[in-house]
């Protein structure tokens, strides 16, 4: 539940705290003493859509601070939630959150004392909060929110059913629309795929290698430069090596090395700091010989294919030609053709393939419609339920005659949308199934059942909606509940039973509600009064409990206008008692 409620600077609201309880939670005061804002903070707290314009220019910035306690798999999930985003509960396991706009339009969010995205607020807020106002009622008037009124009554394995249908929708409009697109642009596409073959079949040809142009322009700078290159080779070979081909007497590294070794092993008996020498010229002279070895090696490739240069220069032309159509280097004329070959598969318009694809298309079509049937089944089956526990609860709520139907009509099947054949009758059918649903109130006996935009008065539609909520409450979902005013257009009896429905739901929720009506306040666990002070510069206002004395005076206000008439606090006062005993039942 949420234990506490602070806001600071939103609206008429400079700084109040909202200490709430866990049943039946009233707010009641004046026109225009901030009632609104108190919803308006809570969708603030949990991640709704920031209005710089309701920040008060002092202090400049709007807070609003929360503390939730919560137990059982809400807990778990809103605690996984959190940790996910580097906060923690406290010691005592209460979850604080708070959000602050500035009037600016800037906004921040924290959670357990940590900074953290407005996002983590938003999905704390969908687990333990539900807001219904006259907004709501307004929505469930439109033929969309009525359906998935019903999908929601349904029940998990309903939500299965439609998940699946939705996917298989899904890839039935892309094959759909593949073929369709397929066909209609067949000519554009053939002469796509024809120059993307050209390209292909002309690098195919050239077989370029990854890196192949780097290594053909070293190998060309070598051979460019042979007759140097040989001659500096040839010279450090004789330098090194000796042999007739030095055409002169001078000696040799490697037969200097020799002499030198072999003078200090003379004498290395006379020294042993010689025989160290002497080793180590050994190993200069291995060295030596290495040097000499790969310079052999390197002048017998120099000398190796004559020709090689040419072919260089034919084949990196092969490559300039791939560079200058395709991409700057060669890696990218490899990565060009890796992707020509993906397009081509893309645009393929063999009949072979339109033949494939018209029969994937009808398999998905059947399965689509085979699908809709069970989706129309299942929610025919529910409608039946749903409509009966809605009535159920109006009867609860001074209707004691009414009753809604929930019914389930093929829909029809319009130019712009596809269509299937279901049960040998085509019908509409969109990602939510091939259905309309329609809430139908039949207000008293002899009543014809009229749509709920044709049929319900503003009253009779408050209650059909909280009749509607009471149920899905029923079914378990966030354990707090708002009300904001969802009883205007009602009074008397009505208002009583409004009052009386709202505190049997308290005892496995807790409740907020917003309302104008002294006959639902009277079933407050805990009543709220916000009051305007006109003292100061500026018109603020702040929230306070009221109960006993103070809480007949609101009620007296709220009956006939005047706090302090006794006509008005004896009414009250039987109100009060009359809920009373009513909680107690």
């Amino acid at each position: 539940m949420l234990e506490e409620l602070r806001i600071t600077g939103l609206g008429v609201i400079e700084d109040t705290t909202l200490p709430l309880t866990g049943g039946m939670n009233v707010i009641t005061g004046e026109t225009g003493a901030g009632k609104t804002m108190v919803v308006t903070g809570l969708g603030l707290l949990f991640g709704g859509r920031a209005d710089a314009g309701r920040v008060r220019s002092d202090p400049g910035r709007a807070v609003v601070e929360g503390r939730l306690r919560l137990k059982g798999a809400i807990a778990d999930a809103v605690l996984a939630r959190i940790t996910d985003a580097g906060a923690e509960p406290d010691d005592d396991g209460a979850v604080m959150l708070s959000r602050t706009v500035t009037i600016e339009g800037r906004s921040r969010a924290h959670v357990g004392g940590r900074s953290a995205p407005v996002a983590v607020l938003t999905d704390v807020g969908e687990r333990v909060l539900a807001v219904h106002g006259q907004s709501d009622q307004l929505r469930l008037l439109r033929p969309a929110e009525q359906r998935a009124a019903l999908d929601r009554f349904a029940g998990p394995e309903h939500e299965k059913l439609l998940e699946t249908f939705r996917e298989t929708f899904a890839k039935w409009r892309r094959t759909a629309d593949d073929l369709a697109d397929r066909r209609r642009n067949a000519r554009d596409r053939n002469q796509e795929a024809d120059l993307l073959k050209l390209g292909l079949d002309e690098i195919t040809r050239v077989d370029p290698q990854p890196g192949e142009d780097d290594e053909l322009k070293a190998e060309a700078q070598r051979l460019e430069h042979a007759e140097g290159l040989r001659t500096a080779a040839a010279l450090a070979y004789q330098s090194v090596a000796g042999g007739a081909e030095a055409g002169d007497e001078t000696p040799d590294a490697t037969s200097l090395l020799g002499v030198a070794r072999r003078t200090l092993e003379g004498q290395a008996t006379v020294d042993s700091k010689l025989a160290d020498l002497a080793a180590r010229l050994e190993e200069a002279a291995t060295l030596i010989g290495d040097v000499s070895a790969e310079l052999s090696s390197y002048l017998d490739a120099l000398d190796a294919d004559p020709n090689r240069l040419a072919a260089i220069y034919e084949r990196r032309a092969l490559l300039r030609g791939l560079t200058r159509k395709y991409a700057d280097d060669i890696d990218g004329v490899i990565a060009w053709a890796e992707t020509a070959r993906t397009r081509l598969g893309e645009l393929d318009t063999s009949d072979e393939l339109l033949e494939e694809l018209e029969k994937e298309r009808q398999r998905l079509e059947a399965e689509v419609a085979e699908q809709a049937a069970r989706l129309t089944a299942a929610r025919t089956e529910a409608a039946g339920r749903f409509a009966e526990e809605v009535s159920v609860e109006l009867a609860g709520l001074a209707m004691p005659h009414a009753r809604v139907e929930v019914a389930v009509l093929p829909r029809t099947a319009g130019r712009s949308e596809p269509s299937v054949t279901v049960d040998g009758t085509e019908v509409g059918v969109t990602a939510d199934g091939a259905d309309e649903v329609e809430l139908r109130l039949l207000a008293h006996p002899g009543a014809p059942a009229l749509p709920l935009q044709r049929g319900a008065s503003g009253g009779e539609l408050s209650r059909v909606m909280l009749a509607i909520e009471v149920v899905f409450a029923g079914a378990g979902g966030p354990p707090t509940l708002v009300f904001d005013e969802v009883d205007s257009g009602v009074g008397g009896t009505a208002a009583v039973e409004i009052g009386r429905r709202l505190a049997r739901l308290a005892r496995s929720h807790q409740v907020l509600v917003v309302t104008h009506l002294p006959q639902v306040a009277a079933f407050a666990d805990r009543h709220l009064v916000v009051a305007k002070d006109t003292g100061g510069a500026v018109t603020t206002s702040g929230v306070r409990v009221v109960e006993d004395t103070d809480r007949a005076r609101e009620l007296s206000r709220m009956l006939a206008g005047l706090p302090d008439s006794d006509l008005g606090i004896a009414h009250a006062e039987e109100l009060l008692a009359v809920a009373d005993r009513e909680k107690r039942r």
